[in-house]
């Protein structure tokens, strides 16, 4: 069966998420791990608090780590590669290297950098992100034009199946979003609980910080495609859609769509949570979709896989 894998990004971190992995994986998530980081990442999976794990600059690595242990034991444990990957806003990174376009560390790094350079823009303005109920993309995209025409500051950010959009931008301009969406078509429009207005214009000095960093890495060829949020198709230039990709959409039910279109018939969500599993779902709705996000379920999704 030809599959493809995919990557959550923040917002799946949970207390405890990687207490199964950090058992097998102490290499991983251990010393090298906080050489490059300069601060425990063993200690954060394993008792990381709630408050610690809304942090912008700790979650991302976290989940970076956790969801490449969980990659590393599926792919021994099954019989065939993908043909595809992909990964939701941080995720990217984590499909990148399980395709072998850059080393664990220097992803690693790479997640830290993009981390901090979010963390730093959040905190200079007071900004955020919503969910739009029972909008479309050409209701959401007029919903932000609306605002944008009277003065305000709100894009669309993520396209993650039907009826998931979600627009972010300045604290007062989600309020308005809130207050007046359903005078634009939207059922309901709920606040999310980030620290700020991921993935559009309010990112642009991360997008330059993170930029600088990419500058340093050499990428390989991955070894199957990785489909890009920015693009909704395979990756060429690496290291542009990366520093892109915070400034831009997450397209990601495009990138679904463009996945089954190239062949695959299962998607695989490696990592805590499922969120990129409901995604698939929805989006696909005769795909087969698994879930890897405990060691505990590797060997039933690979046996499900299996080409008989």
């Amino acid at each position: 069966m030809n599959y493809a894998v995919l990557f959550p990004g923040q917002g799946s971190q949970t207390v405890g998420m990687g207490a199964d992995v950090l058992a097998q994986r102490p290499d991983l998530l251990g010393a090298a791990a906080e050489e490059t980081l300069g601060w425990s990442l063993e200690r954060f999976v394993a008792d990381g608090s709630e408050e610690e794990l809304t942090r912008t600059d700790r979650a991302q690595p976290a989940l970076y780590g956790v969801a490449f242990a969980l990659w590393e034991a599926f792919s021994d444990a099954v019989s065939h590669p993908p043909i595809a990957a992909a990964g939701h806003s941080l995720g990217e990174y984590t499909a990148l290297a399980a395709a072998g376009a850059m080393d664990f560390q220097t992803g690693l790094g790479l997640v830290a950098e993009r981390g901090s350079a979010m963390q730093r823009c959040a905190e200079q303005v007071d900004s955020g992100m919503a969910a739009l109920l029972g909008a479309d993309v050409d209701t959401a995209e007029a919903l932000c034009r609306a605002r944008r025409d009277g003065g305000g500051k709100l894009w669309v950010a993520n396209i993650n199946a039907p009826g998931q959009v979600v627009v972010a931008g300045g604290a007062e301009d989600i309020t308005w979003a809130v207050d007046n969406g359903r005078e634009h078509g939207v059922r309901r429009v709920i606040p999310l609980k980030v620290a700020g207005a991921f993935h559009s214009p309010f990112m642009a000095a991360a997008s330059q910080q993170l930029g600088a960093a990419l500058a340093d890495v050499t990428f390989d060829v991955p070894a199957f495609a990785v489909f890009a949020n920015v693009t909704a198709a395979p990756v060429v230039d690496i290291r542009a859609n990366l520093a892109d990709q915070l400034v831009n959409q997450v397209r990601f039910s495009e990138t679904l769509r463009a996945m089954a279109d190239a062949g695959v018939e299962a998607f695989v969500h490696i990592g805590p949570g499922d969120v990129t599993a409901t995604m698939a779902k929805r989006t696909v709705k005769d795909a087969t979709v698994l879930v890897v996000s405990e060691l505990s379920d590797v060997a039933a999704t690979a046996d499900a896989l299996t080409v008989q």
